[in-house]
């Protein structure tokens, strides 16, 4: 999974995005998973998420801080998160082939290559699902969600095709195939009964006229 990066503040070098000193937040991952090792599961899976989604939203508000002119979130709208994200992927550790590459639609290439590294597309999913929960969270309106906007979710479609075929691997979630009932022996035993039942005798008749009557 890709690691995203976490802003610094106070310099004078950030009067280009482009330029922002950036430190890993590797530390503060493992202290959480630390913290919440000795939590049940539930509990520790729900405190991972909103460890992160503090820390995802928190340098998401550092970027706009840090954007020349500086943003305001009221004023931030889907095309400033489709620029944080193209910011993100020079951070990224997934190996994305081009069209040109020997390697490209191969899932596990034999050598290297100079192909770049861009950010997976589940995690940039993963972190959109996360900024979109901390926007309404603090205090921002479903309607003017700018991590909700069409063009963004465009982008990440775009982002999972692309990546999909260039490493040759499938997103496309499996179908899970339902069981098929099965009949129970008490189930079984009873319909067992029931056609047994049609061949019994009815009252007043022979045992002559019933044969005939399911022989016609």
């Amino acid at each position: 999974m890709d690691m995203f990066p976490q802003l610094m503040e106070g310099s004078s070098a950030y009067a280009d995005t482009t330029n922002l000193s950036i430190i890993a937040n590797i530390s503060s991952s493992s202290s959480v998973t630390e913290a919440t090792a000795t939590q049940p599961p539930s509990s520790a899976n729900s405190s991972r998420y909103e460890n992160q989604k503090r820390r995802d939203w928190n340098t998401f508000g550092q970027y706009l801080r840090n954007h020349r002119p500086p943003l305001s979130l009221s004023r931030c709208s889907g095309a400033h998160v489709l620029e944080f994200l193209r910011y993100l992927d020079q951070f990224g550790k997934t190996k994305v082939h081009t069209t040109v590459c020997h390697f490209y639609g191969h899932p596990n290439p034999p050598a290297p290559c100079p192909c770049p590294l861009r950010q997976a597309w589940g995690s940039l999913d993963a972190l959109i699902g996360r900024l979109r929960a901390a926007f309404e969270e603090n205090g921002g309106k479903p309607e003017t969600n700018p991590f909700g906007a069409r063009a963004v979710r465009l982008y990440l479609r775009e982002v999972r095709d692309t990546q999909s075929k260039a490493r040759g691997v499938s997103y496309e979630k499996k179908k899970r195939k339902r069981p098929v009932p099965q009949l129970s022996a008490s189930s079984s035993s009873s319909s067992a009964v029931a056609s047994h039942q049609q061949f019994q005798m009815l009252p007043g008749t022979s045992s002559t006229t019933q044969i005939s009557k399911f022989e016609m």
